[in-house]
């Protein structure tokens, strides 16, 4: 039976839930449900495995937390709930507000993150703490040294699930499900969108789950999310590259407006070390074939192209759309954002725009009744923290699956690296390798791609100039 024929568990009333819930939210100053918790909490009472569409900022973590003081045992002095989050600021929020909600309870929690020692948060283990919240690859460092039981846990909860995925922590995920108990362990997943790789997740984690949206009145799959960034006129290339660094998309096609904007993209692309092929009118048949096949294999993580040159591509798959120019025809705006969300499945179409075209946008938006989600186009600082983060959890992770002999080798660099942090030109040198192993780890090999061919020299004195300049400005567009 698919979620659409199921029957929909109506939304609950705070006044109707338990007086430990209550008073929970009388802590938080929480007078009513927000719209998340009021339609989540009944899955998660009921015990129903569940995806929930959830935006920073929806009160989605009240709607995984309340119903763990109906659902816990303060005198079972073990874990029994489990939080997943991507990054260590997180997993702090959330066991901040979970301290406010358990206060007087019985129940304790304890945030669990890389880049701090293991004493206070193993001394939170043995007193029998009943809440982790956490980073994948911290668990699972925990897990595997035995610090960690996780034989109780009842409930099992992702919190921003598109990036734990986005962060590359995958793999640290599938090994902590093995350390779970056999018996069914409620799963609930949030997240603000649900593209093709948090779906796959979710049949992975989950059971028969139920999918609620927040944007709508009733339950479903979100087909494609609608965001908006305003990015600086002259800062538009690199608010792109930041933008991919952060979203990490495993495949995205971007669109431009004429073939001299499509090359100059897929340049910037390429010089930031991304996977980047361009797609024009100028491209010779066999190098687009070459290019689809690229794509279709998965071997070509990024497309730049216009709208011409797009038209017969067809990836089910494709779980970013990048608009990095506003088309001229509004309606061009849903050819390009149906080219992800196809057969059901969700995706994610990202408009970049500058300040001059937010009343075209707002046409958009009117026209097919959209609505947009406008988000802060992500800083220097925002992309710092999260490949920070990233490439922390994939160094962690290759750290554990050294061998004894691969780990007594390394000894002889600790005294250099310790060396190298304390000076600025070590430090240069560190960046340096950080970088290129990322960069390696995250993007791989660039390897060739077809790329537009230039055009014949013309003379400069020609009778034909003018039509030629005008033929070439027609071919500009495509």
């Amino acid at each position: 039976m698919s979620s659409e024929e199921k029957q929909a568990v109506p939304a609950v009333k705070l006044a109707s839930l338990s007086a430990a819930i209550q008073a929970a939210a009388q802590r938080a100053n929480w007078p009513e449900l927000t719209p998340v918790q009021a339609q989540a909490i009944p899955y998660l009472l009921g015990k129903q495995d569940l995806m929930a569409q959830a935006r920073t900022g929806s009160g989605k973590t009240g709607a995984f937390l309340l119903p763990m003081l109906d659902r816990l045992d303060p005198q079972k002095k073990s874990a029994q709930a489990l939080i997943l989050v991507p990054t260590r600021e997180l997993a702090k929020q959330v066991d901040e507000e979970a301290q406010t909600l358990f206060k007087d309870s019985g129940l304790s929690s304890v945030p669990v993150y890389g880049g701090v020692g293991y004493g206070h948060q193993i001394d939170a283990f043995k007193s029998g703490t009943q809440l982790i919240v956490g980073t994948p690859g911290r668990i699972l460092d925990h897990l595997i040294k035995g610090n960690l039981k996780l034989d109780a846990v009842q409930m099992l909860i992702f919190d921003e699930a598109d990036r734990m995925l986005s962060m590359g922590f995958y793999p640290d995920m599938l090994d902590i499900q093995s350390h779970l108990p056999r018996n069914h362990v409620g799963g609930y997943m949030f997240s603000a969108t649900f593209p093709p790789n948090v779906q796959r997740l979710a049949t992975r984690f989950l059971n028969d789950a139920e999918f609620i949206s927040l944007s709508q009145d009733h339950i479903h799959v979100t087909d494609v999310a609608h965001i908006a960034m305003e990015a600086p006129r002259m800062d538009k290339d690199r608010a792109l590259v930041r933008l991919i660094e952060v979203e990490n998309p495993d495949q995205a096609l971007i669109f431009c407006n004429t073939k001299s904007r499509v090359a100059y993209v897929a340049t910037v692309l390429r010089r930031f070390g991304f996977q980047a092929a361009e797609l024009s009118s100028d491209l010779s048949q066999g190098a687009r074939e070459r290019v689809l096949k690229q794509l279709a294999d998965q071997s070509l993580r990024f497309l730049v192209a216009t709208d011409v040159a797009a038209r017969g591509i067809d990836i089910p798959a494709l779980s970013h759309v990048i608009i990095y120019e506003l088309p001229d025809d509004h309606e061009q705006y849903i050819h390009r954002a149906g080219r992800t969300g196809r057969a059901g499945k969700g995706g994610v179409a990202i408009t970049l725009f500058i300040r001059d075209e937010r009343r075209e946008l707002n046409k958009v938006a009117s026209i097919y009744k959209i609505k947009f989600n406008e988000v802060s186009a992500p800083d220097e600082e925002e992309v710092a923290s999260v490949v920070a983060q990233r490439l922390t959890a994939k160094l962690e992770a290759e750290l554990r699956g050294r061998d004894k002999l691969k780990t007594e080798r390394m000894q002889r660099f600790r005294s250099l690296a310790s060396e190298l942090a304390e000076s600025q030109s070590g430090e240069a040198l560190l960046a340096m390798l950080l970088d290129d192993h990322y960069h390696a780890a995250t993007h791989g090999k660039l390897d060739p791609v077809p790329q537009q061919k230039k055009s014949p020299p013309t003379s400069k004195k020609n009778n034909r100039g003018q039509s030629n300049k005008k033929r070439n400005n027609y071919r500009n567009r495509k």
